[in-house]
């Protein structure tokens, strides 16, 4: 049996965001994996010590040679891998068992101008034989400037949105509503503005922790007494999306998540990651500055139609196996 390496994304991360790319990024890859041992390590925690890979131990060997090498989704390149911390914690001492990673959906960062030594970084650790999977264009340019082959198939949160399982979340309004925030993106006039009108026009209001520190500032805002908790975990999401709820929120994967659960869904734009995939993928997104008509767009007909590059996604999964052998997979949902 060969060995599959998956650098998990969701471990160590402080956003539940990443534990809802992971799971969709397992299940999409199951017709890859499927009759292989899945071997795991994470992305944001250093997953060697260079003295580990100097003295090339067995068990790194033993994640050095396997088959393909997957890295889930997020937004993981940055522009300087120099950075405090960053989302790939690697470095020129102990990437090497990771050479030929192959990117799963992948988005890059705020900024455009990469340093030499994170372009060192990338061209050591990143597959040139395989295309890598990317979130947006945007990503998709950045690393064809660096040399690699990348195609836009979006994240592979994404890929189950097919037309015909669209067409099966209401339009219509529900009688309540689940919304997030974004802490490290404040907004006090227009996120007490969102709350204000979600409550005007939801008979409950539920809000979901996607990340720890949101808590922290939702309870800086007004008018929050009546609002429903709901822990950080995914199955808590989860549990809420069962009942008739809208998903509104500047949670970009929180949203993805909302709609997977045929869920009428809004996404406020605040970066580089919502704008990124609503640019190809019409997510039903409105500007946090445009909260203002947000009461008149609940009240109108919401229509879902993700524009999935099935054909971007086949072309990518084709490297690996047959598309039979993960067409079954691929358009699941949770």
């Amino acid at each position: 049996m060969e060995n599959v390496l998956l650098m998990d994304t969701s471990v160590g991360s402080l956003n539940k965001g990443d534990d809802i790319i992971m799971k969709c990024v397992r299940s999409q890859l199951k017709g890859i994996t499927k009759d292989s041992y899945l071997l795991t390590l994470p992305t944001h925690v250093s997953p060697f010590h260079w003295y580990q890979v100097a003295r090339k131990s067995n068990r790194v060997k033993i994640y050095s040679n396997a088959k393909y090498k997957f890295v889930g989704g997020s937004n993981l390149l940055t522009m300087d891998m120099m950075t405090h911390f960053p989302q790939w914690n690697i470095n020129i001492f102990n990437y090497g068992p990771l050479k030929g990673s192959v990117l799963v959906g992948v988005g890059a960062g705020k900024g455009d101008d990469i340093n030499s030594y994170t372009k060192y970084l990338y061209r050591k650790v990143l597959s040139h034989n395989y295309i890598h999977s990317v979130r947006d264009e945007r990503t998709k340019r950045i690393l064809e400037n660096i040399g690699f082959k990348a195609i836009n198939t979006g994240c592979a949160t994404l890929w189950s949105l097919t037309s015909e399982f669209c067409s099966q979340i209401p339009v219509d309004k529900a009688k309540n509503v689940v919304f997030t925030l974004t802490h490290h993106s404040k907004d006090n006039k227009n996120d007490q503005l969102l709350i204000n009108i979600l409550k005007e026009n939801y008979d409950n209001v539920h809000f979901w922790i996607q990340d720890a520190e949101d808590l922290k500032y939702f309870k800086t805002l007004k008018n929050i007494d009546a609002i429903d908790i709901i822990p950080p975990t995914v199955e808590d999401f989860e549990n809420v999306l069962q009942s008739d709820v809208d998903y509104i929120g500047t949670r970009l994967h929180g949203g993805i998540y909302a709609m997977r659960h045929k869920k009428r869904t809004i996404i406020i734009g605040i970066d580089e990651r919502a704008r990124g995939m609503n640019e190809t993928y019409n997510l039903n997104m409105i500007e946090r500055e445009d909260l203002h008509s947000l009461g008149d767009l609940i009240h109108s007909k919401v229509i879902t139609n993700v524009q999935i590059n099935t054909q971007a996604i086949n072309t990518w999964f084709g490297q690996f196996v047959s598309i039979d052998e993960v067409c079954d997979e691929q358009y699941k949902t949770e």
